[in-house]
């Protein structure tokens, strides 16, 4: 057995100070890191940092008062996931009780309390806490935080090495700008701040919007209501979904997932690869949009026939320009008898009713606001960077972002389901997974290295930008539509969406290119090797020869071999999708 060699050099007093000269390579340093927000992106990323770290302290910055983000606010009649629940899980942490196809907003709060609770992430949140500012110290290396605490109003103050922003997308959301909305004499609710505790039951509500949320609205209150006044500005594609419907799985099903992991496996495959077997839709005039478009625009049109609504309701752009959403029960919902449409926007709210476009009045007893966010990537809070420019200054005119993760400018700043991320081309949780595994992979470096700041370079931002705008010209998205991809605009660019799959994007991110960004150094870069033993040595319960072995069984360094392996190829057999197989899947 060799002898155990001193770590600690003798002659310790003639090497330069700097603490890591004296300690092995990639000693881990102390790491503080600050998260905003408490829903799925903070909990995965709080998940993941306690799985592969270690010496750290982590906050997650949550304004509500629980763990759930999105799944927590909202709470309006009918709400629920337009992606199938088995797909949206995180791919680690599957569940067989998902009660239906399509889960509720409770449903889904209630599975990620549970994965809060089974990795123990509680102790990392402070909830009603607001991160109200921060602002970069390049001395330091640090980012300067304000916290507010929204039950006192009290303001504190710390520091983080890294700040990283989950505060999701869908978040902000907003009133309508219409004048008047603080005269009208009733209750007004917007469905991502719903009052559950208010009775529909025999009123007539006016209902604005035909996004996600208002098409879920629309059929789970009509059986209550008086009336139902809904204001449709636009026309959008409404899928009457077929084999992957909003049904209940029979306890037989859930009791076989629970018993033969497998089955649930298979059932999630099956889920997944047919969402993403959809992205060719999304390609303008490719054959699947439009087979879809045609078959969509006769399947509606038979929905609604004889009610007049058919050249009103149906767009004239293809499906696929704004999100995706499954309509189950809407189109019925349309040609009710309680049901009146108004095919314009609201121009103004008098104290009994609202005013269309057309100068109509339309009296309503509740107003409900279905109206979405502000999805401009705009902070709600001052984030000032290395040149002393906040963020909303530098994205006032389009959010410049490298890979929708990372903003130059911002050192140490992350972002999940930035500018540019592909939430609206395939599973979405799996994207978050990669995003978060990218940003470790630098945090990983910063920790073990003697790095200062990490920051991506303006001109890999741009040319990103570049290759974005030429490649969305030939997608649907670009089409003339009013959509939150486009920030509520109806040509603008497009900020929300990667423009390919999000398999594509899934193998861009896997690497990082650490060409694009900028590394700067506390004194000499090399100085975290250390004084020459590594970590294996340090460790006394460590294989001293952990690279011997039989065969050559370790990974293929060519990307092509690489990506067989990863992905399984040669085990499946699939053909090109086609519109029935699209439909079933939608």
């Amino acid at each position: 057995m060799p002898a155990v060699i001193p770590l600690e050099s003798s002659n310790a007093q003639s090497i330069p100070s700097n603490p890591l000269w004296d300690k092995p390579i990639h000693d881990q340093r102390s790491l503080k890191i600050a998260c905003i927000g408490a829903g799925a992106s903070g909990l995965l990323f709080a998940y993941k940092l306690q799985r592969s770290f270690e010496n750290f302290e982590l906050t997650l910055y949550e304004k509500n008062e629980d763990i759930g983000g999105t799944w927590l606010e909202n709470k309006y009649p009918g709400c629920a996931c337009d992606i199938a629940a088995h797909a949206y899980t995180w791919s680690f942490e599957p569940s067989p009780n998902w009660s239906s196809v399509y889960a509720s907003s409770d449903e889904i709060h209630g599975y990620f309390s549970r994965f809060t609770d089974k990795y123990g992430l509680r102790k990392y949140c402070q909830f009603k806490k607001r991160l109200s500012r921060a602002e970069w110290d390049d001395e330091k290396g640090q980012w300067n935080i304000e916290i507010t605490d929204l039950e006192t109003g009290n303001t504190t103050h710390d520091w983080c090495h890294f700040l990283i922003n989950g505060s999701g997308v869908l978040n902000a959301w907003k009133w309508p700008n219409i004048p008047g909305l603080d005269t009208f004499e009733g209750d007004v609710l917007h469905t991502a701040k719903y009052d559950r505790s208010l009775d529909l039951t025999d009123k007539t509500v006016a209902l604005i919007g035909t996004g996600s949320s208002g098409i879920q609205v629309l059929p789970a209150i009509l059986p209550k209501v008086k009336k139902v006044v809904t204001f449709n500005r636009s026309p959008t594609w409404v899928f009457p979904t077929q084999a992957f419907e909003q049904r209940h799985y029979t306890p037989e099903e859930k009791e076989a997932f629970a018993a033969n992991p497998k089955k649930l496996e298979d059932h999630r495959r099956e889920l997944d690869t047919g969402i993403h077997g959809l992205y060719p839709l999304f390609i303008q005039d490719s054959p699947l949009q439009k087979a879809i478009t045609s078959t969509m625009h006769d399947a509606m049109a038979e929905k609604l026939k004889g009610s007049g609504l058919e050249d009103k309701v149906i767009p004239t752009w293809g499906v696929g320009c704004r999100r995706i959403t499954p309509g189950v029960g809407y189109l019925e919902a349309l040609v009710h008898e309680k049901t009146e449409v108004v095919m314009s926007g609201v121009k103004e709210i008098t104290a009994k009713g609202l005013i269309s476009d057309e100068g109509k009045e339309y009296a309503a007893d509740v107003i409900i606001c279905a109206t979405g966010f502000d999805t401009s990537y705009i902070p709600r809070f001052p984030i000032i960077g290395s040149n002393g420019q906040s963020l909303a200054e530098a994205w006032k005119d389009e959010p410049t972002s490298y890979l929708g993760i990372a903003a130059p400018g911002f050192p140490n700043y992350f972002m999940m389901a930035g500018p540019n991320s592909p939430v609206g081309n395939g599973p979405f949780l799996i994207v978050l997974e990669a995003q978060v595994d990218y940003m470790l992979k630098f945090i990983n470096r910063y920790q073990t290295e003697n790095i200062h700041s990490i920051s991506p370079k303006l001109e890999a931002a741009q040319d990103l930008m570049e290759y974005k705008d030429a490649q969305m010209k030939r997608m649907v998205w670009d089409l003339e539509c009013r959509s939150w991809y486009k920030s509520g605009s109806s040509s603008g660019k497009i900020t929300a969406l990667w423009v390919g799959s999000s398999l594509h994007y899934l193998e861009t991110i896997s690497d990082p290119r650490y060409e694009d960004f900028n590394f700067s150094y506390n004194g000499n870069r090399f100085a975290f090797l250390g004084n020459g033993f590594s970590q294996t040595e340090k460790d006394m319960t460590a294989d001293w020869s952990y690279y011997l072995r039989d065969v050559d069984d370790g990974p293929f360094l060519g990307r092509a071999k690489h990506r067989r392996v990863v992905t399984k190829s040669g085990t499946i057999e699939r053909s090109q999708m086609d519109p029935n197989s699209a439909l079933r899947v939608l």
